[in-house]
């Protein structure tokens, strides 16, 4: 598990950091996976590259065989946690589906910025994440996936994704090897 390198246009994708989905039972510590992931949206600031800071609000419409989590959702279930500490620079996305491509902008501004790579963190790492690596690769991006930026609501999910699911769409590694290669690769 390693990176090869980044691409002069990488963005970075920081899926469903938010109140509600943070406060989950995860089968990691996400409060560790927030604070990771803001070093990582740090360093792409400091080298002025895309931060893409992505929301969930809602669900798909279709049906499912597993019934929705019931109850009244607090009013800042949707809202970024602040470690994020969100900048005027950032791009903003909200989605109603797992994925963060699927009926959003996000491709059209990532392409109009000329985009070629995303790295991919988050919660959580079979849903969201996941089905953001995957839209992304199925759109052509090189797609890199932080596997300690990430954590899951089941720990058999999680190492599915990480073992068997994303080397197939892109690279891997550790918050270190890519704070290690963003050091070394300057925008």
């Amino acid at each position: 598990m390693t990176f090869s390198r980044l691409d002069p246009h990488t963005a970075l994708i920081v899926i469903d950091l938010q109140y509600g989905i943070v406060a989950l039972p995860t089968c990691g510590d996400a409060n560790a996976v927030v604070t990771t992931a803001a070093q990582i949206i740090q360093a792409f600031r400091q080298q002025q590259r895309p931060v893409v800071l992505v929301n969930v609000a809602g669900g798909a419409p279709g049906r499912t065989e597993q019934a929705v989590r019931g109850g009244t959702l607090p009013d800042n279930w949707a809202t970024l946690v602040p470690q994020l500490a969100q900048a005027p620079t950032d791009i903003l996305v909200t989605k109603h589906n797992w994925g963060a491509f699927i009926n959003t902008d996000l491709h059209q501004q990532l392409q109009a910025l000329g985009v070629t790579q995303v790295v991919v963190i988050g919660i959580a790492t079979s849903i969201g994440v996941e089905s953001t690596a995957r839209q992304a690769f199925e759109l052509g991006y090189h797609v890199s996936l932080v596997t300690d930026a990430m954590t899951d609501l089941n720990q058999e999910t999680h190492r599915n994704s990480i073992q068997r699911i994303f080397p197939r769409l892109g690279e891997t590694g550790t918050a270190k090897a890519l704070l290690a290669l963003l050091a070394a690769s300057p925008a």
